[in-house]
């Protein structure tokens, strides 16, 4: 029997591989000390340009890169920065997620996503890696984590930015709900529409509440009738759902605005395939986000357009804020929607 390799064989054979260029081989290299290597990667450190230069040209050689968890560890704080959200992957959240992760590299920093997930057991392996790598700062999104994430970054001194959510203590940005809201009720009651809805979800995150409650509030100041829908969740099947309570009544709605827009894709597709329905023509939708689907020849949705690209700067420059004056009062900034026409509903 031919004797074949070990496990402990391909364990050394991956060792051998992964040999990072240390800052010792940098020294000797370029003929320095190992204290001018680091000098030479500190910024604001002093070092003479001739040094400079030829530690810099020995660490191009030999594929070096400054160990940022080593300096982590000492420090006791790393550059990573914890990006909370449950469902990242889904609708707006996806986009910001991506746009705040862009963001913070161009800072410099490490952004680390966190799925909050949904069991008990998801939620603390999360919480866990959060604070275990020592996160420079936690950014929450727009969605429901647990208020566990907000106790932990509070208790280990970390900056905490929420985006469309609201917590105490804490600094945020987010979209302005009520205003785009009371502008979609208006609208749609210039243009003569009287049986208003609004689909909704039970989700019940603070920005779901927010835009339900402010065109409700503005639809029946306008003396127009007014009816909800509600799916489980903020997704397509919720919009679905959210359709069939709307058109399942015995007075249906001219006019239904949809608290995002994936909601507002399930409700159009099921007015229009299920139902029958034209849209504009029978009924009228405004959406929430300006996610890319709603510019497709599909749906050509109305809607409020988030910019996650402005979000998340707004967001690290918090966090930047937070970073060099830890004891300023909470920050709130509002980025206010562009409602965005096409040809789901025209003025």
């Amino acid at each position: 029997m031919k004797d074949g390799p070990t496990n402990d064989g391909k364990k050394t054979k991956r060792k051998e591989r992964m040999r990072f260029a240390s800052a010792d081989q940098v020294a000797q290299l370029a003929g320095v000390s190992r204290s001018a290597v680091s000098r030479t990667f500190t910024p604001g450190a002093s070092v003479a340009p001739a040094t400079r230069e030829r530690v810099q040209k020995a660490a191009e050689e030999l594929g070096y890169h400054v160990n940022d968890l080593a300096r982590g560890v000492l420090a006791n704080q790393s550059r990573l920065v914890g990006i909370v959200a449950t469902r990242p992957e889904v609708g707006f959240r996806a986009h910001l997620a991506a746009a705040l992760a862009k963001a913070l590299i161009k800072r410099g920093s490490i952004p680390i996503l966190i799925n909050t997930g949904q069991t008990e057991d998801e939620l603390l392996a999360a919480q866990k890696i959060l604070i275990g790598h020592r996160a420079e700062a936690t950014i929450i999104l727009s969605g429901s984590p647990p208020a566990s994430f907000v106790d932990i970054a509070h208790r280990n001194g970390q900056p905490l930015v929420v985006i469309g959510r609201t917590e105490p203590d804490a600094d945020h940005v987010s979209a302005g709900n009520a205003e785009a809201s009371r502008n979609a009720a208006a609208a749609f009651f210039d243009k003569g529409y009287r049986r208003l809805a609004v689909a909704a979800s039970h989700s019940a995150t603070s920005s779901i509440l927010e835009r339900e409650d402010a065109f409700l509030a503005a639809a029946e100041e306008f003396g127009a009738s007014v009816s909800v829908g509600r799916g489980i969740d903020s997704d397509y099947d919720s919009g679905i759902d959210a359709a069939r309570q709307l058109f399942s009544r015995a007075e249906r709605p001219d006019a239904v605005y949809c608290t995002n827009d994936l909601i507002a894709f399930g409700l159009m597709d099921h007015v229009r395939k299920t139902l029958g329905l034209r849209v504009p023509e029978d009924v009228a939708v405004i959406g929430f986000d300006d996610v890319p689907g709603a510019a497709w020849l599909s749906y050509r949705l109305t809607t409020f357009r988030q910019d996650p690209v402005v979000m998340a700067q707004r967001a690290v420059d918090l966090v930047e804020r937070r970073l060099a004056s830890p004891d300023l009062p909470p920050a709130y900034e509002r980025v206010i929607p562009e409602l965005i026409f096409r040809d789901s509903f025209t003025p």
